[in-house]
């Protein structure tokens, strides 16, 4: 091994390590997620010590549909030009994986220069949940495959799953368990639509492990989700989808004869 790989793995091991210890109950990490290297360095000049990417923002910025649409070459490409524009570590929505074995996730992630990646329980094309003993093997045969990598397994069920809304909690706790327990360092329950603060101290009270919510735009604050004891706030495609509808506003402005900038 060569002293520039040697040190190119300790820096990697060492962006991972203070990436993991941002996660903190109760003083989370807040990922405002980006799709592409400007938008990173956007977030790293507010003064965010982390960036994160959003598959859903990332795949139709190269002109690709979200669901593991994109190449998974023009993905971690993607990663790569985002990490290698920032000197924050880089985490990496990867979707499910895009059918890649456990060791070639994590190769491929730490090779593209990103420390932590989000890894979901759900079939990216069908939406059928996946079977927790499946999900639990990803995620043990990543972290084998990469002992820094900081993992954050989504859990879908408030998407795709089914039954009343208090057996989706409780199987939500059940996944969230089985997946710490397989060396993810936080468990991400993905909900979309409504975000009730009862239902995020129940997932962190019952996960045991660190917790990333969604910030959703009626849902509870920065600051109340820090209260509930969790670990680490998403945006998602949230920032992505804002400034696409102002672009879009902005060109119906042009388009009807009018100027888009304020006077």
């Amino acid at each position: 091994m060569t002293t520039n790989t040697t040190s190119m793995m300790t820096a990697a091991s060492e962006r991972a390590d203070r990436l993991r210890t941002l996660h903190v109950p109760g003083n989370p990490l807040i990922l405002p997620n980006a799709w592409d290297a400007d938008s990173a360095h956007a977030v790293v000049a507010a003064g965010f010590p982390a960036v994160a990417t959003a598959s859903a923002a990332v795949a139709p910025s190269l002109g690709y549909q979200d669901g593991e649409g994109t190449p998974p070459d023009e993905m971690f490409a993607s990663i790569g030009r985002i990490a290698d524009a920032v000197p924050v570590p880089v985490t990496a929505d990867i979707e499910r994986g895009y059918g890649l074995s456990p060791s070639e996730i994590a190769g491929r992630l730490i090779s593209s220069g990103a420390v932590g990646c989000n890894l979901e329980d759900s079939d990216p094309q069908t939406g059928a949940l996946v079977p927790v003993d499946e999900q639990v093997r990803l995620l043990a045969g990543v972290r084998a495959a990469s002992p820094e990598l900081v993992i954050n397994a989504r859990v879908d069920v408030f998407l795709h799953g089914s039954g009343s809304h208090e057996e989706r909690l409780q199987e939500a706790v059940r996944r969230g368990r089985a997946y710490a327990a397989a060396g993810a360092d936080c468990v991400y329950p993905l909900i979309a639509d409504r975000l009730d603060l009862s239902d995020v101290r129940a997932l962190v009270d019952g996960i045991g492990a660190p917790v990333n919510v969604a910030f959703l735009p009626a849902g509870p604050s920065l600051a109340e989700l820090a209260a509930a004891g969790v670990a680490r706030i998403s945006f998602g495609p949230g920032l992505f989808r804002l400034l696409r509808g102002q672009l879009e506003s902005a060109l119906r402005t042009i388009a009807t004869g009018g100027s888009p900038y304020q006077r």
